[in-house]
């Protein structure tokens, strides 16, 4: 018997699959999907056995495989099935695939120990009269409290005098078993009421479960109570016996969700996201694995859980870039999540209050099954307004205007809370020289460094990079070094210093460690604080009965980045964050301060009108031949040198031109807009096209170039 075995091993030529043969003690054993360790050169690798078979080349040796590690796990028919269509349609190695899927302890690397914790128990053993022994040794009071407590029962060895249990041990009167125990993962514990569902709710989750369609769009206000219908759409397939995957784009609204949704289903529901230790990980994933599980919430990675018989796959905030994975592989989690969904035959469920253009679009087609849910659960719409911060300027309120200020000390004179959007973390997004005018950059990437002052350091946010403040100029040596810009922790030191009540802040800085997100969440939701500054982190999935006021603090910033997406992203940010106040029986105020006023993003959140917004937005996109009316596929050419990058990509073009038609619009090679990045550099060649049927093949010749003289990657996203 022989064993077809993909490798890990990051050489991209060896991609591809090595016959070993089985030894007679794992013939028995062995199954498609197990992890195996074999000998690959002068080392031993692990891999994933991809099928079993007796085909034999006589002309050639084969090595044996040596053992498998994990006799109780190997990779479903569905994932095997998953990893390979994912190798194939995004250029990818079939290893970086399955080890995608996995957590680190189960992933193909001889060096990962399988993390598996253990509980000590201790029971009586049953070949002893233990009343003979305690009436015989009652002097001993220690001893006879452990026994007379154990009769009838086992306890936790840690419940104990271990010097006292130990020497019990050691007499043979008690005996010791161990037992795999779980790590429980801590959430906030809510008591929720019955779910009384609207009529319009009512009428979705019956849209869901009628309709003989398989792919649905719920596009529905913020606060219009999409997580109602999730949660009834979950159990009546539970109902069914059937299993559910929930995903969420952001670690932040995983304390909330999970927390609603264990509420309602309790130990049913597993939780995967990156913020859980390994342990962690593994212990979720093998409870999945094992059948014991109804429901897997979490945010990208979650879509590779192994649930069997799944009914619903349900992806919230559908409009979120976070659910595109940026190394490689580069899969867009609601892309396999359609694929499990015609795998498993189940119901594929998209929500948003803004969705991608290109998904309403496609609901408007009838691709998505569009089901609206156009009423908000409070049945009020925040107030919109929007301050000119050209005439605030004048003032000299650059930061703060005037009507924002009269509003929040409006609010927190009432007792109610305010949110402040402003997507910059960091204290100063800009140093320079006020002699010189040198900028301040990184010395690994074309960026300028940030100045955070509660560690007193100018850091760059793509790289890492650190080193320690100071205002003295490297280029003329003058104490001239100035600070400008906007984040949100100098924007939290002023608003603490003029409102004089508690402020938090949540960005990437301050949820970095581990439960840090709902920390903080919990904290604000108790009225700890009345003042919640964050970045993005805030705009999404966020509930709180009590905040009544949202300021948006400079969106101009997004709008101006050179992205064909820049307006939906500012639509979507804006709409998000708005959606947080006025949830519940409070009325909402929404403040948004920019310098481009008329501009038809904010009219169109002001008026809460989406469609006038996705219209108009869609003309533009006609016109310069953007999604959905073309595909996008990008290449990155990347090396450490400048011209080296350069020479690739002009030969990189080249080849495109000669190999694809005139039916593909081939733009570049460019520049990135970031040009170093981590001591590489970068340049762009942008492929618009619609239909990819010579693509593929000419990408793949691409992928496996080689250039003399030259070290590059090309980084293809498709």
């Amino acid at each position: 018997m022989f064993a077809s075995v993909v490798i890990e091993y990051s050489v991209k030529s060896l991609n591809k699959v090595f016959d070993y043969k089985i030894p007679d003690d794992l013939v028995s054993i062995i199954k498609v999907g197990h992890k195996v360790i074999v000998p690959f050169g002068n080392k031993d690798v692990e891999g994933f056995v991809l099928k079993i078979h007796n085909d034999i080349n006589n002309d050639l040796e084969y090595k044996y495989i040596k053992e498998i590690p994990n006799n109780d796990f190997c990779l479903n028919e569905e994932l095997l099935s998953l990893g390979k269509y994912l190798s194939d349609s995004l250029l990818c190695t079939l290893i970086s695939c399955y080890q995608a899927m996995l957590p680190k302890a189960l992933k193909a690397d001889i060096k990962t120990n399988i993390n598996i914790k253990y509980d000590s128990y201790i029971m009586i053993n049953k070949d002893i009269d233990v009343f003979n022994y305690i009436e015989t040794h009652s002097r001993n009071k220690k001893e006879i409290e452990v026994l007379s407590n154990l009769i009838g029962k086992r306890d936790l060895k840690r419940n104990y005098d271990s010097a006292c249990v130990n020497r019990l041990i050691d007499k043979g009167i008690i005996v010791l078993e161990k037992e795999e125990s779980k790590r429980e993962i801590s959430y906030e514990t809510i008591t929720t009421k019955g779910i009384n569902l609207t009529e319009e709710q009512n009428n979705a989750v019956r849209e869901v479960l009628e309709s003989n369609d398989n792919k649905f769009l719920l596009y529905g206000v913020t606060g219009s109570g999409k997580t109602e219908v999730y949660i009834e759409l979950i159990k009546r397939y539970i109902d069914m016996g059937k299993t559910s995957i929930v995903l969420v784009p952001e670690i932040s609204l995983t304390p909330q969700i999970v927390s609603r949704f264990k509420s309602v289903f309790g130990s049913n529901v597993a939780v995967f996201h990156s913020a859980l230790s390994e342990g962690e990980k593994y212990d979720e994933y093998r409870k999945i694995f094992n059948n014991e599980i109804k429901v897997v919430v979490g945010a990208r990675s979650a879509v590779f859980m192994p649930l069997t018989n799944i009914g619903l796959i349900i992806v919230d905030e559908c409009q979120s870039t976070t659910y595109k994975q940026e190394n490689n592989p580069k899969y867009n989690a609601i892309d396999v999540a359609f694929k499990r969904g015609e795998y498993n035959k189940c119901k594929v469920l998209l929500g948003s209050a803004t969705p991608l253009l290109e998904q309403y679009a496609r609901a408007k087609k009838g691709v998505f099954h569009l089901i609206n849910l156009t009423k908000r659960i409070s049945n009020t719409l925040p107030e919109y307004e929007t301050v000119d911060m050209n005439i605030e300027a004048k003032k000299h309120n650059y930061i703060i205007s005037s009507v924002l200020d009269n509003e929040i000390k409006s609010t927190l004179s009432r007792g109610e809370q305010v949110i402040l959007l402003l997507n910059r973390r960091g204290y100063s997004t800009f140093l320079s020289c006020n002699n010189c005018g040198y900028v301040v950059k990184c010395p690994n990437c074309d960026i300028s460094l940030i100045y955070h002052k509660s560690s007193s350091s100018y850091s760059c946010h793509y790289c890492g990079y650190r080193t320690f403040s100071s205002t003295i100029c490297p280029k003329c040596h003058e104490d001239a070094i100035r600070d400008l810009g906007l984040g949100t922790e100098k924007l939290q030191s002023i608003v603490e210093k003029k409102y004089c009540v508690p402020v938090l802040r949540m960005d990437a800085d301050t949820t970095s460690r581990k439960n840090a997100h709902q920390k903080l969440i919990s904290e604000f939701s108790k009225g700890n604080y009345k003042i919640l500054i964050g970045t993005q982190m805030v705009s999404k999935g966020l509930n709180f009965e009590n905040v009544t006021l949202v300021g948006i603090i400079n969106p101009d910033t997004s709008l101006s980045i050179p992205d064909f997406r820049s307006s939906e992203r500012t639509y979507e940010l804006l709409s998000q964050t708005s959606g947080r106040v006025g949830r519940f029986n409070l009325p909402g105020k929404v403040i948004i301060q920019t310098y481009n006023k008329d501009n038809y993003v904010y009219n169109s959140v002001i008026k809460n009108d989406y469609n006038s917004f996705f219209n108009y937005e869609m003309n533009i996109r006609k016109k310069l031949n953007y999604p959905p009316y073309f595909y996008i596929c990008s290449l990155m050419i990347i090396s450490d040198k400048f011209e080296s990058a350069a020479v690739v990509s002009n030969k990189i073009k080249k080849y495109l031109d000669n190999n694809l038609d005139q039916t593909y619009i081939i733009l570049g090679p460019s520049v990135n807009s970031i040009v170093k990045l981590k001591n590489k550099y970068r340049f762009n060649i942008l492929i618009k096209y619609k239909k990819d049927d010579k693509l593929k093949k000419v990408l793949n010749e691409i992928n496996t170039m080689s250039f003399k003289n030259t070290t590059v990657d090309i980084n293809i996203n498709i």
